[in-house]
């Protein structure tokens, strides 16, 4: 029961990502986006993954976690992407 119970807590953070990564995508701008946030929350998927092997209890919810970090990783190339079109629209305006 307890990992049904992890696995939805992850599902239900892990909708959040795909949906975030359109929405900065969509809005073609770093504006409002931030890298920490990001990082920090990519740290606790590894974290919680490494929890996973430390305690020996690799299970199917290692799954659950994998594929919220394959989302997460959506949204970091969402995020350099959207810096360049920022950049370069910098550059543009500047000239």
């Amino acid at each position: 029961m307890a990992e049904v119970l992890e696995a939805l807590m992850l599902v239900s953070f892990g909708l959040s990502w795909p949906l975030n990564a359109w929405k900065g995508y969509k809005a073609a701008t770093a504006a409002g986006s931030s890298w920490q946030f990001i990082g920090l929350i990519t740290f606790g998927y590894l974290a919680g993954i490494a929890a996973k092997f430390v305690s020996g209890q690799v299970t199917w919810v290692l799954a659950v976690y994998v594929v919220n970090l394959v989302a997460l990783g959506a949204n970091w190339a969402v995020y350099f992407r959207n810096r360049r079109l920022d950049a370069r629209r910098e550059t543009v305006s500047a000239t």
